[in-house]
């Protein structure tokens, strides 16, 4: 199993939002991450799973 992990700048880019949009929705737990030492990255399962949750509040 590969699993990709990615900084909050290149989710921001994915999500074609800012930074700090990336960061007020990690601080509001609507997306999750891990944390290496310091370092912040969101995996392609935490991006899968918030994108999902977007999906069902439009199905709603």
């Amino acid at each position: 199993m590969h699993m990709q992990a990615y900084t909050v700048e290149q989710v921001a880019e994915m999500l074609s939002v800012g930074r700090d949009k990336v960061y007020f929705l990690l601080r509001t737990g609507q997306l999750k991450s891990i944390k290496i030492g310091k370092l912040r990255r969101i995996t392609d399962r935490h991006l899968a799973e918030f994108v999902s949750s977007l999906e069902s509040v439009d199905e709603a």
